[in-house]
């Protein structure tokens, strides 16, 4: 995969050189080229902003420039600085390769999906409050792209003819990581990047890390515990420690059900739940 940003602050994506992400740059299963989009500003103040028509507060970024950076991005013809890791990680073996587990990616595309992979046109992510929600579901999908482009804006957002002409080079989303404001998309391209990456097949040490994810199935994932059993007066649930893995499969997949009865009702209305699925949450609710 590559991935590309556009952003009038190069140096706010440096994160993604590191962890996991880092990994995978070393591993070549991921390029990151970083734009300053002040490269295409035309003026001696290099400014990529101006006054709303119609009035209003604030600036809107201008068409003349983010269109010749998305034209030029698309078309790979654009100098760019490459991220590298920021820091070689060990060479010792990976959860994957000591349990013999092959990296497998998520199943086919709906069909729909499939026909605009077929057509070769970059995936351009615009996040944006007025977007439409990220989910998990997306990034599996998009875990199989093969270029995504990120435009980041700022101010009162970019021009809304960039968007609807960068439909001709590019397959355009406008996205929201939630319903509140940033001051600028850089920390979403962050969130979303790493959500997608991390479930590009081996970048993770184990499938199953982001199998069971919270989302991955419909529910929120459950508590996790480690060493040691008991810390300041609190101890791991038994369960955890019996050696019957039968017994722990069922209770973390109850607890799964009741985090997200708690913390997240409206995700059961979705999600495919068994009739002793059903028959556990009534039981809870009734002794509650």
């Amino acid at each position: 995969m590559r991935i590309d940003v556009v952003t009038i602050f190069p140096e706010y994506l440096d994160p993604l050189r590191h962890a996991l992400l880092g990994k995978a740059i070393e591993q070549g299963k991921l390029q990151v080229g970083v734009h300053d989009l002040r490269q295409w500003a035309n003026d001696g103040h290099k400014s990529v902003d101006d006054s709303p028509y119609g009035g209003g507060p604030g600036m809107v970024m201008k068409p003349e420039v983010w269109g010749p950076a998305l034209d030029d991005v698309a078309a790979g013809r654009t100098a760019t600085r490459e991220l590298d890791s920021s820091l070689p990680h060990l060479n010792r073996p990976r959860h994957d390769e000591v349990e013999g587990i092959v990296a497998q990616p998520y199943g086919a595309p709906a069909q729909g999906v499939a026909q605009e992979l077929e057509e070769n046109l970059p995936l351009l992510i615009v996040p944006t409050p007025a977007g439409t929600p990220f989910t998990q579901a997306d990034a599996r999908a998009w875990s199989r792209e093969e270029h995504v482009v990120f435009a980041c804006g700022r101010y009162e957002g970019i021009d809304q003819r960039v968007i609807e002409d960068a439909a001709q080079r590019y397959r355009v989303r406008e996205v929201s990581i939630g319903d509140y404001v940033l001051i600028g998309g850089e920390v979403a391209a962050l969130v979303i990047s790493e959500a997608i990456v991390r479930l590009i097949p081996g970048v993770l040490g184990n499938q199953r890390s982001h199998e069971e994810d919270s989302f991955s199935d419909g529910l929120l994932e459950g508590p996790s515990y480690t060493k040691p059993r008991e810390w300041r007066g609190l101890s791991v649930p038994e369960v955890l420690t019996s050696g019957d893995h039968g017994r722990v499969d069922r209770w973390r997949h109850e607890q799964s059900l009741l985090r997200t009865a708690q913390r997240r009702p409206e995700l059961l209305e979705s999600a495919e739940l068994s009739r002793s699925d059903r028959e556990f949450l009534e039981k809870e609710r009734g002794g509650a």
